[in-house]
């Protein structure tokens, strides 16, 4: 996806990228979702290895800073939220369309292809409104 990020043009992709550099991240993905000055403004969603044993604010503050150092400022990227798992379809895509709508309190529908649906309850209690 391509979001734009106060006129800047960026890929969620070379971010989601970045993002799984990071030893304790086992996926993740990066959404825009929309900001009143910027546009839209990346946030990621990281689910951790087992085992790992870091703070969300640590591991927030790693994964903001090797984004700021790979990409740039340009990228806006602050916002990181652990959760247990990424809604994704039976076939293994992630459901970046449902998620950016949730978060941006928009109308979604469940796809029926969704291999598990407490996953999308676990993205819709991360949003702050």
């Amino acid at each position: 996806d391509i979001i734009n990020v106060a006129g800047h043009r960026l890929s969620t992709g070379s971010m989601e990228q970045v993002l799984a550099q990071h030893p304790a991240v086992a996926e993740c993905a990066v959404i825009g979702v929309h900001d009143e000055i910027k546009g839209q403004k990346p946030m990621g969603y990281v689910v951790l290895k087992s085992g790992t044993d870091i703070s969300d604010d640590a591991l927030a503050a790693d994964l903001v800073a090797m984004v700021r150092e790979q990409i740039g400022a340009v990228a806006a990227f602050r916002d990181v939220v652990v959760v247990s798992g990424l809604p994704k379809t039976r076939s293994g895509k992630i459901l970046r369309k449902t998620m950016r709508q949730i978060v941006n309190g928009e109308d979604y529908v469940v796809p029926p292809t969704i291999e598990d649906t407490q996953s999308i309850a676990v993205i819709a209690a991360t949003v702050i409104r």
